[in-house]
């Protein structure tokens, strides 16, 4: 079943707890979830190995990926040596990627506690949608905030199709940029339409194979860490 538009993150939604407490049984505060989604191949398992590379040594992170029927994202990360193995998680969905991630959330949900008691306080996970489309939006009762995942070789007209991924996304990153010029893509063209759907909302322009190519991204997660941490629990 997929929701409507309306049934997604509300415009303006920017940052907060999700539907479930901030808090852990324990009283202390659980860590804040950030989902990635976006359709497939537009980056979305490397803009998680980046972010855990640029943001390791400052907080305690973890990872869960979804994929349908293997364990093929978890293993890429644990491949480039981006967290210890015991920081990753894999959820196989079993069925199409929106369904764990937004329907039936709770073997992701279990894969998130499964952490944190193993780990101890976290202060990030990151929660990795299997492939999808323009539709994919994450349920408030699983993630925090979400980013949306799209890729210049998608074509430079993906911002204009919109869809609640595209539209009400807490953060819509445009990845692998340093491919426009061999594909024929307006970068300026994408960065209006993108701000034609999504009004205020923020835009990240990455190409991760550059250096600091993931920072506009890992900066607006260290800007959600902050808020997360000082607000009450």
């Amino acid at each position: 079943m997929h929701l409507h538009h309306s049934d997604a993150f509300p415009e303006g939604h920017a940052h907060g707890p999700g539907g479930s407490s901030s808090e852990r049984p324990d009283g202390r505060r659980r860590a804040l979830r950030i989902g990635l989604g976006g359709p497939v191949g537009t980056g979305k398992t490397a803009t998680v190995a980046a972010l855990c590379r640029a943001l390791r040594d400052e907080v305690s992170i973890a990872v869960v990926t979804n994929d349908i029927y293997t364990r093929e994202d978890a293993e890429f990360l644990l491949r480039e040596a981006v967290l210890p193995a015991e920081r990753i998680a894999a959820v196989e969905t079993g069925a199409c990627p929106h369904t764990a991630i937004r329907d039936d959330i709770s073997a992701n949900l279990e894969a998130i506690e499964e952490l944190e008691e193993q780990l101890g306080p976290l202060n990030l996970i990151l929660v990795e949608s299997g492939g999808d489309n323009l539709t994919a939006t994450f349920s408030k009762g699983l993630v925090d905030a979400q980013i949306f995942v799209i890729d210049v070789a998608g074509g430079d007209d993906i911002p204009r199709k919109g869809g609640p991924g595209i539209t009400t996304a807490d953060l819509l990153v445009i990845n692998k940029t340093d491919l426009a010029p061999y594909v024929g893509v307006d970068l300026e063209g994408m960065a209006r339409d993108a701000k034609a759907q999504r009004g205020d909302l923020p835009v990240a322009f990455t190409a991760l194979k550059a250096e600091g190519g993931i920072t506009p991204v890992s900066d607006w997660v260290r800007e959600r860490l902050a808020d997360w941490t000082a607000s009450p629990a």
